[in-house]
């Protein structure tokens, strides 16, 4: 018997499995950081989740959504209260050149869904590591493309638990942001509108784009991605390497010799240490160049 007084509720919501107290947070993040949940749970329905986010409400729970940890750093100190993961709403089908995801899928998935059924349009999102829901929050995007170029609506539960579906015109999507952590919308899912195309051309985007990244990024190590987003008439990654801050290490944290543009957490890295070194290297660009490097990545939780 777990004595927790929102865990029988929740159970109630969702299947038991769903539903784990003091889960460390550093299993569900691509960084590999982050101290315990009180309780994370991972719904299966769009009624799950309105349930949860109503339930946390009606007994004033602090809530938090997850995603799927990829573009995110959770503090030593975990998340208390109710941790959200929709890595189960990971459904995707495709409709003559629509295709519907939901939020928990991979966006990686979705580009090869679209290969499969011949459409274009998605190749740019082949190696992202986010989710669908994570990939909206943010605009995501890569090599000149962005997910507000393909998107023609969203389902989303609003904060008091209504669902409702948007078009993409009022989510006010722009370089990696939209007004969806603005309005604390939880994502569960997206209609994408694509071109019919030919799979050898489709293919040999991807598999272009595949090779620039697996050769340029440092993804032998856990890392939470680009950690800054683009200065205006910059490159993140050129200012950091011209402050002579590659292979800079603070713990187990590491600016990436691969990559200056990621931080990676090369030996058992703290979040802590983590943090440390993005401020580090923050400070640094600011003093050598004058550029205020600001953060892609979304920092969370509680200091240990």
């Amino acid at each position: 018997m777990i004595n927790h007084p929102i865990y029988e509720k929740l159970i109630e919501i969702t299947n038991k499995q769903n539903v784990m107290v003091d889960e460390l947070l550093s299993n569900h993040t691509y960084t590999r950081l982050g101290g315990k949940a009180d309780i994370l749970v991972t719904p299966e329905t769009y009624e799950e989740v309105q349930a949860i986010v109503k339930l946390a409400n009606s007994e004033m729970v602090a809530f938090t959504l997850l995603g799927n940890g990829s573009n995110l750093i959770v503090k030593d100190g975990g998340i208390r209260g109710i941790v959200m993961n929709l890595k189960k709403l990971s459904s995707i089908q495709t409709t003559s050149n629509t295709i519907v995801a939901g939020s928990g899928a991979r966006i990686i998935d979705v580009s090869r869904e679209a290969l499969e059924r011949r459409l274009s349009g998605l190749e740019f999102a082949c190696g992202i590591p986010g989710s669908v829901g994570g990939a909206l929050f943010m605009n995501a995007g890569a090599y000149g493309g962005e997910i507000k170029d393909v998107l023609v609506s969203t389902k989303v539960v609003d904060p008091e638990g209504n669902l409702l579906t948007l078009p993409v015109e009022e989510l006010e999507m722009d370089y990696r942001t939209s007004n969806i952590p603005e309005k604390k919308y939880i994502v569960l899912e997206a209609t994408f509108a694509l071109q019919p195309g030919e799979y050898e051309q489709i293919k040999e985007v991807m598999d272009d784009l595949t090779f620039k990244r697996e050769s340029k990024q440092p993804l032998e190590y856990p890392s939470c991605g680009s950690v800054f987003k683009r200065p205006p008439g910059y490159f993140a990654g050129k200012l950091i390497q011209d402050s002579a801050l590659q292979g800079k290490q603070i713990g187990g944290a590491q600016v990436s010799l691969k990559h200056a543009g990621f931080i990676v957490n090369k030996d058992g890295a703290t979040a802590s240490e983590y943090i440390a070194l993005i401020h580090h290297v923050q400070k640094t660009v600011d003093e050598k160049f004058g550029v205020k490097l600001e953060r892609e990545v979304k920092i969370i939780g509680e200091d240990a």
